[in-house]
């Protein structure tokens, strides 16, 4: 399917058919969305094995492919993930359908009530690479939120991305919806993306989740609207009026408990005053772990095998065993360094001082601030939605994990009896 025209084509009938699935999905009730989650679940985890063995042959072609080993973490499905996608569908079905409820409901000086109602935005389409699990995860919020997808994964994990597709479609159809409420585009074509990106008659937003690059080229060449970010620049600043026990425990969480992650810490900031208490500790765990530092002058004097930060450090994000680290004056210039080298996504801070805390949350301009808590916290499913469709570092629409409510909008409803306006 190598020709433009066929591709097209192609996405065009898939854009055609979601379109009509999802008038469908708007009027489904809340009971049969909930029965074709629990329905998905079920599925995949009768077909664990059958997944692993997809997975299995998308993990081999990826090593022979050379891919590096932060794209094998994410592709991997492991029995915990497939477990975890099962688990992310149920939660989903137990959290209440924001379609169709009305708020602000008033009566105006003219005797007319009026409100809003939400509704969903229609169909979405998704970009992804890698995470096998995404799949089960946007479709899942998508359903719920009486959307229609079109799933495009990558490559490397087109083998996974069918295998749940499978599962998808047989819970639909068990709970009598349509099929093609979830599609999963089954060419890895370059022109697939290009023709999704542009299909605005058929596709009302696109949620890319990725690389940079990835991100980049939909931001760049899309017509339909993008929910997106681009980086995971994240940082955790230890004040000096810190527990220092829960500053290590959270620094090194957030650094150290999934590298290949969006919120993973890249930067580490600490203050001057307790540089020295804090510092050689958490050295010494990283060391441990594997984890290679690069550190401004004043922390190189107090870790004796940390590697010179460049500039490109600053605003680099790793998605792998490498840190920053820089030691800073005082809030004040923790939040220099965080408003000019942040990606706006993650930022957290370790302090008892509560007005110091309650600055932090006030001035730090990122989608998710945080108070004592490690920044992998920072998803869909640690924050009650259930799953995440992705996060948004944009300010309009949706921002931070985009759950249901993301996945929706509000539309002004009126209601009279015969009124007329004068």
């Amino acid at each position: 399917m190598s020709d433009i025209h066929n591709i097209t084509q192609y996405i065009h009938d898939l854009g055609r058919r979601a379109r009509a699935a999802g008038r469908l999905m708007a009027r489904a009730d809340s009971g049969a969305k909930d029965r074709a989650l629990n329905a998905i679940a079920d599925i995949i985890l009768a077909r664990t094995d059958a997944l692993a063995e997809a997975n299995a042959a998308d993990m081999e072609a990826g090593r022979a492919n050379g891919l590096d080993p932060a794209l094998l973490d994410r592709l991997e499905l492991t029995e915990a993930r497939i477990q975890g996608m099962a688990e992310g569908l149920r939660q989903i079905a137990a959290l209440p359908d924001p379609v169709g409820g009305i708020s602000d409901l008033n009566y105006r000086p003219t005797g007319i009530q009026v409100g809003r109602m939400r509704v969903p935005l229609g169909v979405i389409g998704i970009i992804y690479e890698s995470r096998p699990n995404v799949t089960a995860d946007a479709a899942g919020l998508c359903l719920k939120s009486g959307n229609a997808a079109i799933l495009r994964g990558g490559s490397e994990a087109l083998r996974s991305n069918q295998a749940v597709a499978a599962c998808i479609h047989a819970g639909l159809e068990a709970a009598g919806l349509p099929a093609d409420a979830v599609q999963v585009v089954d060419t890895t074509d370059r022109e697939a993306v290009g023709a999704l990106i542009t299909m605005s008659h058929f596709v009302d937003v696109i949620v890319p989740r990725g690389g940079k690059g990835l991100i980049e080229r939909i931001s760049r060449e899309a017509t339909v609207p993008v929910i997106k970010h681009l980086d995971g620049v994240c940082h955790v600043y230890i004040d000096d009026r810190a527990d220092l026990e829960k500053a290590v425990r959270v620094a090194f969480n957030a650094k150290t408990q999934r590298y290949g992650t969006c919120n993973t810490m890249e930067t580490l900031l600490v203050h001057d005053a307790v540089a020295h208490q804090v510092l050689p500790r958490l050295a010494a765990l990283y060391r441990d772990a594997g984890v290679e530092l690069r550190g401004c002058e004043r922390s190189r004097t107090l870790v004796a095998d940390m590697a010179e930060a460049t500039e490109a450090d600053w605003a680099a994000e790793y998605l792998a065993p490498v840190l920053a680290v820089r030691i800073v004056d005082d809030l004040d210039q923790a939040l220099d360094h965080i408003a000019r080298w942040s990606s706006a996504h993650t930022e957290a801070i370790v302090t008892e001082d509560f007005s110091r805390a309650r600055r932090f949350l006030r001035e730090v301009d990122s989608s998710s601030v945080m108070v004592n808590a490690s920044t992998r916290f920072a998803d869909g499913f640690e924050y009650g939605l259930g799953a995440e469709i992705g996060i948004s570092t944009d300010k309009l629409h949706a921002r931070g994990p985009v759950g249901l409510e993301g996945l929706t909008s509000q539309k002004w409803v009126v209601l009279g009896d015969g009124h007329v306006r004068d």
